[in-house]
């Protein structure tokens, strides 16, 4: 059925979405150093991700420190911290959600209207957790670019976009897309779960033996 292939393709969207912003979350490539202008050293490059910050020599080797206060953080990665969180808790509840509600399970195969209905809550809730992940990556994001351009930083205290980023609004393009096709295939009631349509009881082709007739 096509629209049994549709809610499949959104949940196997969604899912992706979901693994993406997971990886994106735990990497440390969330910003870069930037080598954009003259007399910059690159002895070292420095990375930069939610949890903590890493150092990697020209040498090969690598030195990662997790960050030692949550309030000492600047506000845009204790703002992205909590918005990709929020994300990823919201699409495992939807993934639970959309695999009760979808055409391919038997779960609430009684009942297709409530099926329809909560088939169409996942994708809502794969929405909401795309737009959160949105949220932090676009914050993040723009403030690097503001950052970058800003007269006050100095040209070796620049960064760029990291692999993090990219990734992040990937997994949410995928998680809204997804959660938007179950949306737009939960509108419908599935084929034969509506109930039969009722016609006057048949009258009988013999005529009463008791009638009389005119």
């Amino acid at each position: 059925m096509a629209n049994s292939g549709l809610q499949l393709l959104g949940y196997i969207l969604a899912f992706l979405g979901f693994v993406g912003l997971i990886a994106s979350t735990t990497m440390t490539e969330w910003k870069m150093s930037s080598y954009a202008g003259d007399n910059i050293i690159t002895a070292q490059a420095v990375y930069e991700g939610l949890w903590q910050s890493c150092v990697y020599q020209s040498t090969g080797q690598l030195q990662c420190k997790v960050y030692d206060s949550l309030l000492q953080l600047p506000l845009e990665i204790q703002a992205a911290r909590g918005f990709m969180v929020a994300g990823i808790l919201f699409c495992a509840f939807g993934i639970l959600v959309a695999a009760v509600g979808m055409q391919c399970t038997t779960c609430l195969a009684d009942s297709p209207d409530i099926k329809n209905k909560v088939a169409l809550a996942g994708g809502v809730v794969f929405i909401i957790a795309g737009v959160l992940a949105f949220i932090a990556t676009i914050w993040y994001g723009d403030n690097i670019r503001r950052q970058f351009f800003s007269p006050s930083t100095p040209t070796n205290g620049r960064y760029e976009f990291g692999k993090a980023l990219y990734i992040g609004w990937g997994a949410s393009t995928l998680t809204i897309i997804g959660g938007s096709l179950l949306c737009c295939n939960c509108g419908g009631k599935s084929p034969g779960g509506g109930s039969a349509p009722r016609y006057p009881a048949a009258r009988s082709g013999q005529p009463n033996s008791s009638g009389n007739y005119v």
